[in-house]
């Protein structure tokens, strides 16, 4: 009897947890249809020279004495006091003296290219302001991967060589195969001494299982309209008519690639580095993969005195259905489990 007592007491406050929490979700979700906003996506912009400032401010507060610190900071108040002044001189001269500006843009490729949608999206953001004074500076990380995608992410990167814009491409640890084919679209490419660069080349590998379903008695049938529609594949059996033409078609797009590499960087040796090897910085230097040896930190903080540098992020918000699914999913999960342990006990 304690324990059907007990039990009943458990699902009545389940019950009205539940109840009472759905109540509150549908009138969030209401509420938030009554003034959801049009946009369903975000432009996060981050000064970066204010970061940097206030590393320095921090550690200073550490490091220094209180007397120095004082002194620090009245000269900084009278130096940020007399640009002000200078900067309100006149409009005319203002204009004259237009700042420099770095958008620091981020991909993080995979093997789909799946960043590339917020690439596009960051670089319209940036073509709606940028000028040719002014320069991106996208941190490429990449081991390459499908030819499309990365076709796609390059071609994103073309539309600031086609306004003008300065484009430096840097690497800290890896662009290969597709991550180069966007990075030779850089006015200039800055690796780190041990970043892997290189990979001019194409490969495909497809398993094949069909002598396993021959020794089991299975059939697997292959239509297609076309002589060339289908050449390797996984379950059917392969000719080596099929073979050469896949090799062929891989050959078109080596070429393809080489060619694409020697247009955007003609200091190249393209028959000397498209051989699908890669190389450390240094050496990538050497080959002239490469324009300079530093980390995309040191670049930017070199220009942190003279440019003001914005960091670009897009993002995708999640829309509330998923949000209070995710929430809904959690709270029952926990009810599950406070149930599971009554029984627990009482078993």
């Amino acid at each position: 009897m304690e324990f059907i007592s007990e039990y009943g007491l458990f699902l009545a406050k389940t019950v009205t947890f539940v109840v009472a929490a759905v109540f509150i979700l549908g009138s969030v979700a209401a509420l938030a249809q009554k003034q959801r906003r049009t946009e369903d996506w975000e432009l996060e912009v981050t000064h970066l020279n204010e970061r940097f400032k206030h590393y320095r401010q921090a550690l200073e507060h550490h490091l220094l004495d209180k007397e120095t610190l004082k002194r620090k900071d009245k000269e900084a108040r009278k130096a940020e006091k007399e640009k002000l002044k200078a900067e309100k001189k006149s409009a005319a001269e203002a204009e004259k003296k237009d700042e420099k500006r770095i958008f620091v843009l981020d991909f993080n490729g995979d093997i789909r290219a799946s960043e590339v949608n917020s690439l596009r999206e960051c670089v319209t953001a940036v073509l709606a302001v940028a000028a040719p004074l002014d320069e991106v500076v996208l941190r490429l990380e990449s081991p390459g991967g499908m030819v499309h995608g990365y076709g796609l992410a390059a071609s994103q990167l073309a539309r600031l060589r086609d306004r003008n814009i300065p484009l430096t491409v840097c690497v800290d640890k890896v662009a290969a195969s597709g991550g180069y084919l966007m990075a030779c679209l850089a006015n200039r490419i800055v690796a780190a001494p041990f970043a892997i660069i290189g990979s001019i080349g194409v490969v495909a590998q497809i398993p094949n299982v069909n002598r396993l379903l021959k020794k089991h008695d299975i059939d697997y049938e292959v239509l297609t309209a076309g002589e060339y529609k289908r050449t390797l594949t996984v379950f059917g059996e392969n000719t080596e008519k099929g073979r050469e033409k896949f090799q062929q078609d891989l050959e078109e797009t080596h070429q393809l690639f080489k060619e694409w590499v020697a247009d955007h960087r003609p200091q190249l040796n393209i028959n000397e580095v498209s051989k699908g090897e890669v190389w450390y910085g240094r050496r990538a230097l050497d080959l002239n993969l490469v324009d300079r040896i530093a980390t995309s930190d040191d670049y930017l903080q070199q220009h942190a005195e003279s440019a003001a540098i914005y960091q670009v992020k897009y993002h995708e918000r999640k829309k509330l259905a998923e949000k209070l699914g995710l929430s809904m999913a959690t709270m029952i999960d926990s009810s599950l489990l406070r149930l599971s342990k009554l029984f627990a006990v009482r078993s």
